[in-house]
């Protein structure tokens, strides 16, 4: 049997997080981020009516590249 994730799997181990969930694991404004998200360095929300959330991957993965960017 093949245990690779698929996307369903993947999408569904994944969680959707807000903007409040984001600043408070950062400790970074939500100001930064709309900016970030503006100039493309920031990964662009998924909509729900009015609503932004985030892949928590997706955020994870951005933190972690800054982390080794700082590092070099």
């Amino acid at each position: 049997m093949n245990n690779l994730p698929t996307p369903d799997n993947d999408l569904m181990s994944d969680k959707l997080v807000d903007m409040v969930y984001i600043t408070t694991f950062t400790g970074l404004t939500d100001k930064w981020f709309y900016k970030l998200i503006k100039d493309g360095l920031f990964p662009r929300p998924i909509k729900f009516g009015r609503s932004s959330r985030w892949r928590e991957s997706d955020v994870r993965r951005w933190l972690m590249e800054r982390i080794e960017e700082s590092r070099k």
